[in-house]
Formats: C-alpha cells, structure tokens, sequence
C-alpha cells in the first residue's frame, strides 16, 4: 500500500473529504467504495453523489447523508474466489 497521507474530514454528516485515495471501487447512491493508503474505505448513506474526484492529487468529496464508514485491509479484496472457500 502507498504511504500517501490519509485524512477523513466529515462535516454534519453531509459532505466527507478523503485524502490518500488511489482507485474507486464502486459508487452508487447508497455506497461508495474506495482503495485508500490505510485500507479500502466504504462509505454507507443516503443520495450519496461524488462531488469532486483527483486520483492525481488523491482527494475525493462525497455528499449526502452519511450514515458509516468502515474500513477493510485491502489484501480481502484481492483474494480469489478459490482462497475464500478455503
């Protein structure tokens, strides 16, 4: 993993900052999903939108109603199918 600095900025539970972001997994309106230099970071809410993205600068800008954020080591993402049944 990259050892860019990371910082989670929520404010009132409606616009998250997120820097030392490398890659988006996914995104919809209720879930964004995000590869960070401490981990894949998901974001769980309501009438989430991506309001600004820079993978060169690494920052992300969510809105909407942010209802959690859980994070993962990256390397559960980049198992098999084969390593999970096992």
């Amino acid at each position: 993993m990259d050892l860019a600095p990371h910082n989670v900025i929520l404010e009132n539970r409606e616009h998250l900052s997120v820097s030392g972001v490398s890659e988006v997994i996914s995104f919809d309106e209720n879930q964004v999903s995000l590869v960070t230099s401490m981990g894949i970071l998901t974001v769980g809410g309501q009438q989430l939108h991506v309001e600004k993205l820079n993978l060169e600068m690494g920052e992300i800008s969510i809105a909407g109603q942010i209802e959690a954020m859980v994070y993962e080591e990256e390397q559960l993402r980049r198992r098999g199918f084969w390593s999970r049944l096992f």
